[in-house]
C-alpha cells in the first residue's frame, strides 16, 4: 500500500476549519482508494506566533523538508504587522523548498457561478502557470532616507535565465499533457518592462522543441481584458511572478470566487505545497460558516500530484455533482455550514467512487 507524509500547516482564522475538512475528504479517499496518508500536524501562524514568539523553527522545518507534500489552510492575522506571518511561513516554502511553480487551475463548474454572462464550463477551463521564485518578489527591496520627506523605496525585478526557463518548459510539457487546445500563452509587460525580454526570446526557443504546441502571447493588460471577454482563449499560461498574482485572482473570480480556487506550489519530483488561495478571514473564524470548497480541491491537487490521480479525480467529481445538482448551494461565506459541506462532499466521494 503507498504512503504519503504530509505536514499540515491550518494556520489562521478560518484556515484549521477549512483544512480539518479536507483532510476528512482525503482521508476518506484514501480509505476507499487503497492508499495511507500520515498527516503531522503544526501549529505555525500568527495564534502560536503572539504565544511562543516563533514562526517556523528550523527543526520544524527540516522535517517537512523529507515529507511528501505539505498542505496550508490560510495564514495572516491583523494584529501582526504585513507579511511577517506570510513571509514566515509561506514564502520560506517557497523560496527555501525552491517551489518554482505556482499551479493555478482556473476551472468553471457550474455556470450560475460564473459572474460573465453567457459563458458556460466549457468556455472557462485552463492552467495559469506563474513562475513562483523570481521577479518582484526575490525580496530585493530597500529604503532611503526612511520616514522624511525625500524618502527613496526601491524593489528590483530578478529574472534568471533557468528560473525562466524552467516555468515555460513546465507550460509546455503541461499543454501537452492536458491534450486540449495544446496552446501555451505567454503573458509579459515585455514593451514596458524591458526586462521581460528574457521571457520573450526563452519562450521563442523553447517553443522550438514543441512543434505541437500553439503560441500566443499578450501583454498583462490585454490579457485581463481577454480573461473577461473571451475566457475560452486560454488553454494554458505562463506568466512572471507579479503578473501571475494579478491575473489569477482574475481568474478565480470567474471560475466563481475565492470560495473555489486552489493551487500548488510545487517543485516536480520533490516536497511541494498547496493550498486554497483565500485568507484567513478572522471575522468568519470560529462560526463554521467558511466554505471548505477551495480547501479540498487543495486536497485534490495534491492528491493528483502524489499520483493518486483517480482519486483526485473523484473528489473534484464529488464537487461538480454537488454543484450541478444544487445540493451545494454555493461556495461563498454562509452558503452551508463548514462541516456540512466537508461531510457532503465525503458521502459524494463515496457514490463516485463506486461507480469507477
Amino acid at each position: 500500500m503507498s504512503a504519503y507524509d504530509i505536514a499540515v500547516i491550518g494556520g489562521d482564522g478560518i484556515g484549521p476549519e477549512v483544512t480539518r475538512e479536507c483532510m476528512k475528504v482525503v482521508d476518506a479517499a484514501a480509505d476507499v482508494f487503497g492508499f495511507q496518508v500520515r498527516r503531522t500536524e503544526y501549529p505555525f501562524g500568527s495564534e502560536h506566533f503572539l504565544a511562543t514568539g516563533e514562526i517556523f523553527p528550523d527543526a520544524a522545518f527540516e522535517e517537512v523538508r523529507g515529507m511528501s507534500a505539505a498542505y496550508l489552510g490560510a495564514i495572516g492575522d491583523p494584529r501582526l504587522p504585513v507579511g511577517q506571518i506570510e513571509f514566515g511561513i509561506i514564502a520560506k516554502m517557497r523560496f527555501e523548498l525552491d517551489l518554482y511553480i505556482n499551479l493555478r487551475p482556473i476551472k468553471l463548474y457550474d455556470e450560475r457561478l460564473c459572474p460573465l454572462k453567457g459563458k458556460t464550463p466549457e468556455d472557462v477551463d485552463m492552467i495559469i502557470i506563474r513562475e513562483n521564485t523570481e521577479g518582484a518578489y526575490a525580496g530585493m527591496h530597500g529604503f532611503c532616507h526612511k520616514g522624511s520627506p525625500l524618502e527613496v523605496a526601491t524593489q528590483t525585478m530578478v529574472y534568471t535565465r533557468e528560473g525562466v526557463e524552467r516555468a515555460v518548459r513546465f507550460a509546455f510539457e503541461l499543454a501537452r499533457e492536458r491534450n486540449k487546445k495544446k496552446q501555451v500563452t505567454l503573458i509579459d509587460k515585455a514593451n514596458a518592462v524591458r526586462a521581460h525580454d528574457l521571457w520573450t526570446r526563452t519562450f521563442a526557443e523553447v517553443a522550438t522543441e514543441y512543434p505541437d504546441i500553439k503560441t500566443e502571447h499578450a501583454y498583462i493588460d490585454a490579457a485581463c481584458m481577454w480573461m473577461i471577454k473571451n475566457p475560452e482563449w486560454f488553454d494554458v499560461a505562463v506568466t512572471p511572478n507579479l503578473m501571475g498574482d494579478i491575473i489569477t485572482d482574475l481568474g478565480a473570480m470567474v471560475q466563481g470566487g475565492m470560495g473555489i480556487a486552489a493551487s500548488g506550489n510545487i517543485h516536480p519530483g520533490r516536497v511541494s505545497l498547496f493550498e486554497p488561495i483565500h485568507g484567513s478571514a478572522p471575522k468568519h473564524a470560529g462560526k463554521n460558516v467558511a466554505s471548505p470548497v477551495a480547501a479540498i480541491l487543495a486536497g485534490s491537487m495534491m492528491l493528483d500530484y502524489l499520483g493518486q490521480k483517480t482519486a483526485a479525480k473523484a473528489i473534484e467529481s464529488a464537487v461538480i455533482e454537488l454543484l450541478r445538482s444544487e445540493r451545494l448551494k454555493g461556495v461563498s461565506t454562509g452558503a452551508h455550514p463548514t462541516n456540512e459541506v466537508g461531510d457532503m462532499v465525503l458521502a459524494e466521494l463515496r457514490t463516485v467512487a463506486a461507480k469507477v
